[in-house]
């Protein structure tokens, strides 16, 4: 028991001792590293950081530089960053005041912060002064400032806006909106207005346009803002667009914004709203009043990845000096800004690393050099500096408003366009391997708008029941079939009455559209001019028109115009010739070809069917001459269906059938032929020429309120041009002579001619031009929705039967276009029915003959007939016909003893009569 207590207390001992010795050891090597550093002193490098502390941004601006200078201060055995602050309260004034207190007092060597533009280029020629390097974490509005020059000690560290602004505008393209209103909170620098250009320069080539914009003062100026907000929005209740773009505002601003948008009903169905990344940026920090304002709005947020290591060590320790720091804010999540503030930091430490034991002695002047040709990766992605800036291309997301925060929706950039996801190798994104898509309508997530709308808004102010849609119709009309307007009479006050071919057309598209929207109107008669009427669409007085207005190119550059519903053009319009007929024109019809092949298939038919008729058909029998002269008068009544000879053989039945058909086909052929070339002489124009009117300074008409007559005059050169305001008019001044010629458009061309399509035709060259359409205001949803609707008419043929019922003549016009003189029919296009008709006269001819051979050489075989057989016989009984043929003193139609006692059948024998007569085969 002793010796155990005496090991436990030996023991116990020796651990005093270690723990006397390793202290000792501690405390030695502390003295050596103060002494040591005592002999050493870090060099230290002052920053001096001016931010808006009253803002998040700045107080995460401010969170973050210390976390990076107190990041580096850990790990650097040579420098020592310390940091200055200083509030501009968003004055940028005071930011000139800092940098000259920092320079002057603090003996900074860097200065970093500046919100925006204007405190950075005024802060920068604070630091030219004293050839002090300034970083600014503003974006500069153009890449095309010339930084180097002007400033040459300021170092942009974030991306210019224009990656943004391109980012808006492949959204509105996406959408097809035509028409934005930006909004921006003014300042002195011209920082927004640079942006302002940028934003329509970039709109341009996605056809759209910035209609007007709304400058709203600082809030930092004014002492009513509310009041001062409000009456700014309501200017916007007189602009037609309804996609506002946000290019830069205070959050405190942006709620007044919102706040009065919502109670002007400019954040209700159909509208739209985007915001650029100085609000989005924030949408994680805002209160629920601003949220709830802004329901339905787009916006971009720069894109940083929140899963690499970097970031969630960051995010650690800013949280930590963040809660330390303002213990007020609830929201201790880093944004943006923290992040790039961080990044800046870094940048300053890797110069001052690189740096190393130099001497400080011109510091200031390589600096800037060093920075821009600085390039590492910090929490905002690979950061590198090119041509006066940061190059690196930023990439956006796009985020969606709704609820009680927002939603991400997907991401763009210039790389890819649009993507629903990203694809990470390492912690980076691989670019090639993304899944772009050119618009946002083909991306998997749904928006939602605002007004909770459940189709895409169409950024217009839309009518109304309140508010119809204003549209304007010609009142005076030349051709009333397209559009007339009457004042009818009633109990009451009376009223206007719209008809025609255009409000029909018209009415038939709102039925289509109304399976998306209703589109309230009221129609406007207008007397004046179609250029006086497309003007009021301009200054909108009207919202459209309805009517025939032709599509010109000067029209378009300030209107928009539908889908043609009717092909134009322009073309002259004479008077056709009354001249003498030719006295052959009976022959025209067909060829010569033709002629001789008619007549000897008609003679061809004739002697077969007298031929297989004569001997048992008594209409056929008779002397040469009646026997010629009936068939002759047969073959030529076939040709009217008139003969009233019939035949008895089967074989003269099938050679008479083919034979009408034959007829038939040709005879119907001849007339038709025969009646154009009738038609086409006498509708041969008196004038065929402009060149020839031009020469002869002939009069020529034209409608009085249409482009046509500045046409005439300076397209065509013509000088003699009488207007009529009817087309009642153009008939009786082609009478008196008064006008040689007239001008009209395509679609008026065929009503005229349909109801003067023998008296008048056109002739010449035909002008083509746009055609005719409805007009909207420029950018108009309503006119796409149109021309849509136009489309679906003509593929469904609703519009062909709006033609027929409206536009063509119910008379019988023959159409002829008068080019000349139709071709005589050949023989090539009949050529088949004439083998089929003497085929078949041949077939039967060949028949009969075969079977009266077949049946004499029985008779002969049987004794009962006398002479020679077979083809000897058939010669021998023709030759036999010849007496019979030549006597003449036979009536017609002989009895039949006459015949039986003929000589003609002296070698036959009596006691077989019938051999005399052949049964119809």
């Amino acid at each position: 028991m002793a010796f155990q207590l005496l090991t436990n207390s030996t023991n116990i001992k020796c651990s005093n001792v270690l723990f006397l010795v390793m202290k000792l050891c501690f405390l030695i090597i502390c003295f050596f590293q103060s002494a040591i550093g005592a002999a050493t002193p870090l060099e230290t490098i002052n920053i001096g950081a001016i931010i808006d502390v009253d803002s998040r941004a700045g107080k995460e601006q401010k969170t973050a530089m210390l976390v990076a200078v107190q990041s580096f201060n850990s790990i650097s055995t040579n420098h020592k960053l310390t940091i200055h602050f200083r509030n501009t309260s968003n004055y940028p004034i005071h930011a000139v005041s800092a940098a000259e207190e920092l320079i002057t007092q603090k003996q900074v060597q860097v200065i970093i912060g500046m919100q925006t533009w204007e405190q950075a280029v005024l802060v920068a020629d604070v630091g030219k002064k004293a050839q002090v390097p300034v970083l600014s974490l503003a974006p500069a509005p153009n890449r095309h400032l010339f930084i180097q020059h002007r400033w040459p000690f300021l170092v942009p560290t974030v991306s210019d806006g224009f990656e943004q602004i391109s980012c808006i505008a492949s959204i509105i393209r996406s959408y097809h909106w035509r028409k934005v209103v930006a909004v921006y909170e003014d300042n002195t620098y011209g920082g927004d207005s640079e942006m302002l250009a940028i934003l329509s320069e970039a709109l341009r080539p996605v056809d759209a346009e910035i209609e007007a914009h709304l400058v709203l003062p600082p809030m930092s100026s004014v002492s009513d803002p509310e009041g001062i907000v409000r009456e700014e929005v309501e200017k916007l209740l007189m602009t037609q667009s309804r996609v506002f773009v946000v290019l830069r505002s205070s959050l405190s601003l942006a709620n007044h914004l919102f706040r009065e948008a919502r109670k002007l009903g400019l954040m209700g169905r159909d509208s739209v709203w985007i915001i650029a990344d100085t609000l989005s940026n924030l949408l994680d920090s805002v209160d629920t009043n601003f949220i709830s304002s802004a329901q339905g709005a787009l916006g971009t947020k720069l894109y940083y990845s929140e899963e690499a290591t970097p970031f969630l060590d960051f995010r650690r320790q800013f949280q930590k000096v963040f809660r330390l720091e303002f213990p007020s804010e609830h929201n201790l999540e880093p944004g943006i800004y923290a992040l790039q503030a961080y990044d800046g930091i870094t940048a300053i430490s890797k110069v001052v690393m690189e740096l190393g034991s130099k001497s400080n002695t011109g510091t200031s002047m390589l600096l800037p050099t060093i920075i821009r040709s600085n390039n590492f990766t910090g929490l905002t992605g690979d950061i590198y500096f090119h041509n006066e800036s940061l190059s690196s291309p930023p990439m956006f997301r796009i985020v969606n408003v709704v609820g009680k925060s927002y939603k991400e929706l997907g991401f763009w950039s210039s790389s890819f366009n649009f993507a629903d996801s990203l694809e990470l190798e390492n912690g980076k994104i691989n670019f090639s391997a993304v899944d772009g898509v050119q618009t946002m309508q083909n991306m998997t997530a749904r928006v939602n708008w605002p007004g909770e709308l459940d189709r895409i808004p169409k950024g217009w102010a839309m009518p109304s029941n309140a508010n119809p849609m204003k549209i304007g119709v010609p009142g005076r009309t030349v051709f009333q079939k397209f559009v007339k307007v009457d004042w009818v009479d009633n109990d009451k006050n009376g009223e206007w009455k719209y008809d025609g071919f255009c409000i029909d057309l018209f009415e038939e598209i709102l039925k289509l559209l109304e399976q998306e929207y209703a589109l309230p109107y009221e129609f406007y008669p207008y007397n004046g001019s179609y250029d006086q009427l497309v003007d009021h669409v301009i200054n909108r007085s009207f919202d459209a028109v309805v009517g025939d207005v032709t599509i010109l190119a000067d029209r378009s550059n300030d209107v928009d115009f539908t889908q043609p519903y009717a092909e134009s053009g322009l073309s002259m319009l004479v008077p056709v010739k009354n001249g003498a007929q030719m006295p052959w024109m009976f022959v025209k019809p067909f060829t010569r070809n033709m002629w001789i092949a008619t007549f000897s298939i008609m003679f061809y038919t004739m002697i077969v069917v007298w031929y297989i008729e004569h001997q048992t058909n008594e209409q056929f029998k008779g002397p040469w001459k009646d026997q010629f002269v009936t068939a002759i008068w047969f073959t030529f009544s076939t040709l009217f269906f008139a003969h009233k000879e019939n035949v008895r053989s089967n074989s003269t039945k099938a050679v008479v059938m083919m034979w009408l058909f034959l007829v038939f086909v040709v005879t119907s052929s001849y007339q038709a032929a025969l009646t154009s070339i009738l038609t086409v002489p006498r509708l041969e124009p008196r004038t065929t020429d402009v060149e020839w009117v031009r020469k002869t300074n002939a009069a020529v008409g034209c409608d009085s309120d249409s482009f046509v007559r500045d046409y005439l005059q300076n397209v065509l050169q013509l000088r003699n041009i009488k207007t009529f305001d009817s087309e009642d008019a153009y008939p009786a001044e082609f009478e008196s002579g008064n006008i040689t010629a007239a001008f009209l458009e395509l679609p008026y061309q065929k009503v005229f001619l349909g109801e003067y399509c023998n008296e008048y035709t056109a002739v010449g060259p035909t002008y083509r031009n746009g055609g005719l359409g409805f007009v909207f205001q420029k950018g108009s949803p309503i006119a796409r929705d149109f021309s849509k609707a136009i489309l679906t008419l003509q593929e469904n043929g609703k519009l062909r039967s709006l033609v027929e019922e409206w536009l063509e003549s119910s008379t019988n016009c023959s159409s002829v276009d008068g080019s000349g003189n139709p071709e005589s029919l050949r023989f090539e296009s009949f050529w088949v029915l004439y083998l089929i008709s003497g085929s078949t006269s041949t077939f039967c001819f060949v028949f009969f003959i075969t079977k009266k051979c077949w049946r004499r050489q029985e008779a002969y075989q049987n004794g009962a007939i006398v002479g020679g057989k077979g083809i000897k016989g058939i010669v021998d009984k023709v030759v036999e016909l010849e007496p019979y043929l030549r006597r003449r003193s036979m009536g017609r139609a002989g009895t039949f003893a006459q015949r039986w006692s003929s000589a003609r059948w002296g070698l036959v024998s009596p006691t077989d009569p019938s051999e005399h007569f052949e049964a119809a085969p």
